[in-house]
């Protein structure tokens, strides 16, 4: 109970803890989807497959904990294991967490079946910006298949990803709720 006059008393190790790990569970759990992806299993344009879905929902639902230094770290890390362009994917993830945070307003009261529709948008302008990037660091206009491949399988991995997400969300709204 809350006195009046007098502050609350410090947070404890644990709640700080706690707290630090839910504030940054988004950030480590996409890096995670990131590295799994990497585990060479034939699927082409996996990496970015998953990490979009991720940098999306996270942006939408828990801005805080997708700011824009990580999710240039998380880019960099997608380009590392995919040995793509250095920059291409970093630049990629920043316009559409840009994007994402600027529309978050109108985003977060979305149905599912309309924040799915967006991100389908999303997902072809992240490849057509990844082709486009590939193109001018390339000197080249590089096949479309990959960039195809990539927006098929994003879209296709979404509504798993964000039924994962939703929950993992919503328990950590429960937890904050009940400090």
């Amino acid at each position: 109970m809350d006195i009046k006059g007098r502050p609350e008393p410090p947070m404890g190790l644990l709640r700080r803890l706690d707290a630090g790990a839910r504030a940054g569970f988004p950030a480590c759990f996409t890096a995670f989807l990131i590295i799994l992806a990497a585990v060479p299993v034939g699927a082409p344009g996996l990496i970015q497959a998953l990490a979009l879905p991720g940098i999306f929902f996270w942006t939408i639902f828990r801005p805080a904990a997708m700011p824009a230094p990580v999710v240039f770290l998380l880019g960099l890390l997608q380009d590392l294991l995919s040995f793509a362009p250095l920059g291409a994917g970093v630049l990629t993830l920043l316009v559409v967490h840009g994007v994402a945070l600027r529309w978050r307003e109108v985003l977060v009261r979305q149905s599912f079946l309309a924040a799915w529709l967006i991100f389908c948008a999303f997902a072809a302008g992240a490849a057509g910006l990844g082709w486009a990037l590939e193109a001018v660091l390339g000197w080249h206009l590089p096949p479309t298949t990959p960039g195809l491949t990539q927006f098929g399988v994003s879209v296709g991995l979404y509504p798993m990803l964000a039924w994962v997400l939703t929950r993992l969300h919503t328990a950590m709204r429960r937890a904050e709720l009940a400090l």
